[in-house]
Order: structure tokens, then sequence, then C-alpha cells
């Protein structure tokens, strides 16, 4: 088993780019429905008859669910091979897809899409672990660039994708159309993935699994309720709830000697200081994503299309700036692209705040073209300059841990964000008013978030040295 996995390992060395590729894909299949999904909520609301609060679960329960896979992330890449946990995620993607295509109502969506969330749950962090297996750290940055350079063209191509779905045919066929696409990447991920290390047989930790499985639950159910009348006693419940099954976890992380993963990477300055704007970067992210498409359609009235149309020029900016931010972090180090993305990532979202309803379609679809250029820049380099700093025994934690965090703040941005939306109930205000009213107050938040990312950014370049 070893010499073969070497020779595989050497062989892919040689072409690493390919492997990655495949796999990248795949997860963009995933974020593309996912974001898709976004632009169709205005639509999905008059069809169900439910509420923004309910619909968002789309997007938030797609997200919850890929979080508590990756958590199982370290220990799956250790028990099961490559090819395995590829296969996997593309018959849970295909089956997500044919449910929910068939969706006679909200909860079968529902069913499906928690389903479909097992493709970006397995190929997200496998897709991290085959590069730090086969890619140099001296050009980490890069490869990791290249790889999210595919993953987050889906985010540029998805919410145009579900608008022009929405608009000219239906938004069953959003899932229609990927279920042949994720079908020829399963057939080329069966030739073309390989093993690069060995695999072992050990026990994982259910208990902690699902102890940390319901803290997250619980965190989002009652933040889900934030912004709704009467409620302050069971929000507070929740959090308390929450804030009891996280100390269990902890506590249980200093007893248990099965696989989950290991916490004791949090000790360690380098990984907390890049990973905790690592996550406010996404929650704001996804955040945005969800806000905007239903904030122009709400407050400006504008077409399905062209909620998802007003994403697309900062997604390809995004995406395709990739390669060059990885670039900049292999070249220049940490402090270039995290601090310039960082500046990029907060004035949009200071200038959103302050014009409110001002803002016409066209100065939006400016603003975000800067944002997600900043944030891009920042995000996975906040990542890649935190791996690049641990040892390598512990990546696969890190990676881990790293992937969770993404998740659970994207489920956390679409479920506060949808609630401080729709928490402005002013009887003199329109209905307009206090949509943009409580919008501020997200802005607001976010604009919070980026300047602590620069006070964390300060300790994470003091703690690598």
């Amino acid at each position: 088993m070893n010499s073969t996995v070497n020779h595989q390992n050497d062989r892919s060395k040689n072409h690493p780019f390919l492997v990655i590729t495949v796999v990248a894909f795949m997860t963009f299949m995933g974020v593309l429905t996912e974001t898709s999904m976004n632009v169709t909520f205005p639509t999905l609301m008059k069809q169900f008859n439910i509420s923004l609060s309910t619909v968002q679960w789309v997007t938030t329960g797609y997200l919850l669910m890929v979080a508590l896979l990756t958590i199982t992330s370290a220990y799956l890449k250790r028990r099961f091979t490559n090819k395995q946990l590829f296969v996997s995620a593309a018959l849970l993607f295909i089956t997500g897809d044919i449910m929910c295509g068939l969706a006679p109502s909200y909860w079968v969506l529902l069913v499906g899409r928690l389903i479909q969330a097992g493709c970006v749950g397995l190929t997200g962090p496998l897709m991290n672990n085959i590069i730090l297996e086969i890619v140099p750290v001296h050009k980490l940055g890069t490869y990791m660039g290249m790889a999210n350079l595919i993953v987050l063209v889906a985010p540029a191509l998805g919410p145009t994708f579900g608008g022009a779905v929405v608009s000219f045919a239906s938004w069953r066929m959003i899932f229609w159309i990927t279920v042949p696409i994720t079908v020829i990447l399963l057939v080329l991920g069966l030739f073309i993935i390989k093993q690069y290390s060995s695999t072992e047989h050990y026990e994982f930790d259910w208990v902690r699994f699902g102890v940390l499985a319901l803290g997250m639950i619980t965190l989002l159910l009652g933040f889900n309720i934030m912004g709704q009348p009467g409620v302050l006693v069971k929000f507070i419940s929740y959090m308390l709830v929450s804030a009891a099954l996280f100390t269990t976890f902890g506590w249980l992380s200093k007893r248990s000697h099965k696989a989950l993963f290991k916490l004791s990477v949090f000790k360690r300055p380098v990984f907390l200081f890049s990973f905790l704007p690592y996550v406010f970067l996404q929650y704001a992210n996804i955040g945005i994503n969800f806000m905007l498409p239903s904030y122009v359609q709400m407050v400006n009235g504008a077409a399905a299309v062209i909620g998802g149309l007003i994403l697309l020029p900062g997604s390809i900016f995004n995406g395709l700036g990739q390669p060059i931010y990885g670039w900049m972090l292999d070249r220049f180090g940490g402090k270039l692209p995290l601090y310039l993305g960082n500046s990029l990532f907060l004035v949009p979202i200071v200038v959103m705040m302050i014009m409110g309803q001002d803002m016409s379609v066209l100065i939006i679809t400016i603003l975000y073209t800067i944002f997600a250029t900043g944030r891009s820049m920042a995000f996975g380099n906040s990542m890649a300059y935190g791996l690049k700093h641990l040892p390598r025994d512990e990546q696969k934690d890190a990676n881990a841990i790293y992937g969770t965090g993404n998740m659970l703040a994207g489920s956390l941005g679409t479920t506060i964000i949808a609630a401080l939306m729709t928490s402005v109930h002013i009887a003199s205000f329109s209905h307009v008013q206090n949509i943009v009213a409580g919008s501020r107050m997200a802005f607001g938040m976010l604009a919070l978030l980026g300047v602590i990312n620069f006070f964390l950014f300060r300790r994470l370049f003091k703690s690598s040295k």
C-alpha cells in the first residue's frame, strides 16, 4: 500500500492542478446551486406562502450541513480514500438535485438541499487536503488561489444563473441543468482522483460530534428568531443552551482520544488570529450575497434577473483574482493582501450604510464589486497564511476547523442578516423604509467586523514572527 501511494504521490506532483481541478469543479457545482437559490427567495416565498425567515433556511440549512460534515473532514481524510469521498459527494449532490427538482413542497425542497450539501461538505475540505499533500509550501498560496478561482467563479455565475432561470423558466431548472454536469464530473473523478497518503482505521468520536452539532443548531435557531417581537427570553435561552453545549464540547475534547479534530491548534496564535478574520470575512460575504439580491428587488423594485446581475462583476473579480491574490501572498508576504483586502472590504460597507435608500442599482453594483475584490483578497490568504505557519501534522485539523468555521459563519451570516433586515417595524414607515432601516443596521454590524479585522491581522503578523 505504501509503495503504491508513494508512486501515485510522485506522479501526481508532476500535474497537481489536474487533480485539484476535478475536485474543485465538484465543489463549484455545490456553490453554484447555493448562490443560485439566493435570488429565488422572493419567488419561493410567493409559491410556498412562507416568510423570509423561513425561506432563508434553504441557504442556512445547506451551510449548516456543510459545516457539520466539515467537522468530520480530518477524520474522513484519514479513514477513507480520496476516491471514496469524491464519489460519495457526487452521489449526494445528484440525489439532492433530483429531490429539489421534483419537490412538491418547501419542506421537501429543504430536505433535498440538506442532502445536496454533502457535496461541498466532502469536496471542499478534500480539495484543500490534497493541495496540502502534493503542493510545496512555497507555492501554497498560488495553488490555493488557483483552486479557489474555480470554486469562487460559482458565486459570479450563481446569482445570474439563478435569476435568469427564474425569469425565463422555473427555479426547478437550476437543479435539472446541473444533474448531467455532475454525472460527467463523477466519471472523470473515477479515473483521475488518486490516493496520496495511507488510510487508517480508528474510532470516530460520535459523542463530541453530537454535542458540537447540537450547539451549532441551537445557536442558529436562536439567531433565527432574533428581531421578532416578544422572543427575548426564548433567544436568551437558546444562547445559554448553545453556550453550555460548546463548553461541554471543550471539556470532552480534553479527555477524549477518539477521532474528530484537535482543538490544540487554537493554542497557536498564528492559527487563532488567522481563523477569526477568516470567519468574519465569510460571515460578511454570505450575508451580503443574501441581502443585496433581495434588497434591490424589495427596495429598488428590480427583477430577479437584475438581483443576480448586480453580484456578477464583483464575483468575477472575486474568482479571477484568486491566483493573483495567492501570488501576492507568496511574493510579498501577508501584510499587502490582508491589509489592502480588508480596506477594500470595509469602505464600500460604510458607504452602503450611509447612503441607504439613495443607492441606485448601479451604485450597489459598483460598491459590491469593490467589496468582493477586497474580501476575496483577504479571505483565502487568511487561511493560507495560517496554514503556512503551522506544522504539517496539524494542518488537517486546522483545515477542518477553518472549513467548519467558514460554513457556520455563512449560516449565521444569512440568519442574522435576514433577521436584521426584517427587524424594524416602525408604524410611520412604509415596508420599504423598514427594510432599508434594518439593512442599515446590518451594514453597520459588518463594518464593525471590518474594523476588528485590522486589529486581528496586526496580532497575526506579530505572532508569526
